[in-house]
């Protein structure tokens, strides 16, 4: 059982891991508390904007839409490598998903496929929005990437979890395929690597 950390505990845990923040508005209070419980935490997912524009992107994901109110995340990778704080606290970036992914997140095991969407993940993850198409063709800025691995490592070695805590939305929920443009197998060897130092 995790509890999230605070929000100036994850400010700095992400400063100290080397990661370029960026802190919008009252990113520290805005969130969708209300609607439901933030924690325990259990893992860091990882998802793509369908966007294009830094600007635009991160306003979107502290704003949302009408139908899904933000944050969208608690933080926006842009493709320099900025990471942009929107919000903390439960937030409307997991939705539903597998409960048996979320049991092998928390056994820190391999993943089982996802199937079925029975499990709050607003509650138990916290998710990073990374500018990008979603095409397969937008590319992945090294900068981008770098700040990628440090933000989830920034949060493993916060709570002592080991890489496998590291998951993509498509691993979550069915028929997402975000992050599409590098596998989660490859993401989760550099965390691992990152976590030795």
């Amino acid at each position: 059982m995790a509890p999230p950390m605070s929000a100036s505990g994850f400010l700095d845990t992400l400063r100290a891991e080397g990661v370029t923040v960026a802190e919008v508005g009252d990113w520290q209070d805005h969130n969708r508390n209300h609607k439901g419980p933030w924690g325990p935490v259990h893992g860091v997912m990882i998802h793509h904007t369908v966007t294009r524009g830094s600007e635009h992107t991160v306003q979107l994901c502290r704003d949302g839409y009408p139908d899904l109110p933000g944050p969208l995340c608690h933080g926006v990778i842009t493709k320099d490598g900025t990471v942009h704080l929107v919000g903390y606290g439960r937030a409307n970036h997991a939705g539903l998903g597998d409960d048996e992914v979320l049991r092998a997140v928390i056994a820190e095991k391999g993943l089982p496929p996802d199937n079925e969407a029975n499990t709050d993940g607003n509650r138990h993850f916290y998710g990073f929005e990374c500018e990008n198409l979603g095409d397969g063709e937008d590319p992945w800025p090294d900068e981008q990437l770098d700040a990628i691995e440090r933000v989830a490592a920034a949060v493993c070695r916060h709570h002592g979890w080991t890489e496998r805590s590291v998951i993509g939305h498509r691993e979550w929920q069915p028929g997402k395929v975000d992050p599409r443009g590098f596998a989660m197998s490859w993401l989760r060897e550099r965390v691992a690597e990152r976590l030795k130092g």
